[in-house]
């Protein structure tokens, strides 16, 4: 890298954004404003992917492209002095969508493009659907700057050997990797950060090792539509040294001083670079081949020599048992979570949806209290109000273990009787109504009393399921699932207690047997025919891609396999929106995408 003209060191600022949702024009004139607010102190200021319109975009992708020109005019003219600009956004470009990053210099007449990089890799698996909305770039190339030969990678990317490889050997002596990378794998031992950054912790000291290349990586923060971005940004020196580390969860800049020597210092070290393009000719030779194995020398179809046995197919796969009596399987990183959750309730109630207030029907059991909890820490208690909507056969001891919690948390609190208006409802049209349909007419009354209160108050309802109940459909329909906003809907049951305890939730309420005290006197296990503690190991095994056949075989009761994966396999229909037939090619949902927070 060369020396700029400030100092000795290039400084890289590592710009951790929170993009409002496809609002370009306000994206563009935050980050003008973080240009200017940083002239001076970087020489380089690093955006992450998608910054001007937020990552998870489907359909609105076409909305929101903007050429690369226009993203430079967009940014108006550089302060003085002002540093280089890379920014991730969606570009239109001949009439195509990509996902692209854009090198910016700034020139007399305001910023000029000096390089625009168009993802090549696009993820289709879990929650990414990249392929569909946007088009694959063909090529990956370093390029010249002020500060040196630079080269540009986009997330996925950079989890590839060639891409980065392919930039050294052209000479980058700096990698920038832009990234959208949503929090995931809270498990304990990641040194408090999740196990997705852990991955670019490794990925980024041993790409700049094995190349003996600065390596910078510009991660998006906040949430959308329930995927929380966690920053964590890092800076990697020649030598594998970790120079800088953004904050997790925080947006704002993050500097780091790159020294150019370094590099030479690494490359005397450890002259990796050097022996690769060395040996490259020949490993040219050896990919060409491995692409086309019927043509390589050695084939039958070659000729030149006899073809070598056919190798025996593999086997099918073969099972890894696992452990049912390993009692850390669940464990979380607790402190983690809380910070990921308080940032979820934040950013989706106040950011997105403009609320200030959240409601929560308060039972008296674990969850709700857990939700009241976070939306204390997160909204403060004066923004928080606890419902109390008791059934007359509602136990004495939920209403007084609401209390205790509205007491501990200090949040406001309402009770509101709905006896009475279910009452009226079965006297008067269904004397013969059973406990199982007056329960669910309860928890139905519950949902639109909260919903009319939220109106009331100018907040958003709360929810308040996890994980295991939504799995295993041991809930109300278009009720205790109906609150747009959910904390805890990725929380197995067991795994909402631990979090309890280490929020400071009573023990009375942490301790006692799961309810959900429609029927007096009836537990979650007396209906669901198996404890969660029982049942949660099972359910993350299933969802893991085991089968019950293996589970069982793994020493798992039978009888508790076949009743989780029963009811696991019957109720896919809660999980999902009401099914519409599909009539047209712009059906919503199916052709016609858009994200929850567009």
């Amino acid at each position: 890298m060369k020396r700029p003209p400030g100092g000795p060191k290039l400084r890289v600022g590592l710009a951790q954004f929170k993009p409002n949702k496809a609002d370009v024009e306000s994206n563009l004139s935050r980050i003008r404003e973080m240009i200017s607010e940083q002239t001076g102190s970087v020489d380089l200021l690093v955006f992450p992917e998608a910054s001007l319109t937020g990552y998870f975009l489907e359909g609105g992708v076409a909305e929101a492209a903007r050429s690369a020109t226009d993203v430079a005019k967009g940014l108006g003219p550089p302060p003085e002095g002002g540093p280089d600009v890379v920014l991730g956004f969606f570009e239109r470009h001949r009439r195509r969508l990509h996902n692209s990053v854009v090198y910016l210099t700034p020139g007399e007449g305001g910023f000029e493009a000096t390089h625009v990089h168009r993802k090549m890799f696009l993820p289709t698996y879990g929650v990414f659907d990249e392929a569909r909305f946007v088009e694959a770039g063909k090529s990956v190339r370093a390029f010249d700057t002020r500060f040196g030969r630079v080269g540009l990678l986009i997330c996925e990317e950079m989890w590839h050997s060639l891409p980065p490889t392919i930039l050294a050997v052209g000479g980058a002596e700096l990698i920038i990797a832009v990234s959208a990378s949503p929090a995931r794998d809270f498990t304990p031992g990641g040194e408090g950060r999740p196990g997705n950054l852990s991955r670019w912790d490794a990925l980024a000291p041993a790409t700049a090792l094995e190349h003996g290349v600065f390596v910078v990586v510009s991660q998006l923060v906040g949430s959308e539509g329930g995927k929380v971005f966690p920053g964590g940004s890092i800076a990697v020196a020649p030598d594998g040294e970790v120079l800088a580390r953004g904050p997790l969860f925080e947006a704002g800049v993050t500097v780091a001083e790159l020294e150019s020597a370094a590099i030479d210092r690494a490359r005397v070290g450890s002259p990796l670079l050097a022996d690769l393009e060395q040996t490259l000719p020949h490993l040219q030779k050896a990919l060409t081949d491995a692409q086309n194995p019927d043509s390589a020398p050695g084939s039958a179809s070659a000729g030149s020599m006899p073809a070598e046995p056919e190798l025996e197919p593999l086997g099918p796969a073969v099972h890894t048992p696992v452990r049912p009596e390993d009692d850390t399987l669940l464990d979380l990183d607790l402190a983690l979570v809380e910070s990921a959750l308080l940032e979820f309730i934040r950013e989706e109630v106040v950011r997105h949806r403009g609320f200030e207030r959240v409601v929560i029907g308060l039972s008296g059991g674990v969850d709700s209290s857990v939700s009241l909890f976070l939306a204390v820490r997160a909204l403060g208690a004066e923004n928080v109000t606890g419902f109390r909507l008791p059934y007359a056969t509602s136990s004495q001891e939920s209403l007084d273990h609401a209390d205790l919690v509205l007491e501990a948390s200090g949040a406001e609190g309402r009770t509101i009787e709905i006896t009475g208006a279910v009452d009226a409802y079965a006297e008067e049209h269904e004397p013969d109504l059973s406990p199982l349909r007056r329960g669910n007419l309860a928890a139905r009354l519950r949902s639109m009393i909260l919903f009319d209160q939220s109106a009331k108050l100018g907040a958003l309802p709360l929810g308040t399921g996890n994980k295991s109940e939504r799995l295993l459909g041991y809930y109300t329909w278009h009720a205790d699932d109906s609150p747009p906003i959910n904390p805890l809907g990725d929380l197995f049951k067991t795994q909402v207690w631990d979090l309890a305890r280490h929020l400071g939730v009573p023990d009375v309420i942490i301790d006692k047997p799961a309810s959900a005290d429609l029927v007096r006197g009836v537990h979650d296990e007396d209906e669901l025919g198996i404890s969660y503690h029982r049942a949660d190991p099972i359910l993350h095994w299933l969802l893991s891609g085991h089968t019950p056949d293996e589970l069982k075989s793994d020493g798992f009761p039978a009888s508790d396999v076949d009743c989780v994966w029963s009811r696991l396999s019957a109720t896919h229909w809660k999980r999902e929106l009401p099914t519409v037939a599909m009539l047209s090619s712009t059906a919503i949902g199916e052709f016609y995408l858009r994200p929850v927070d567009f």
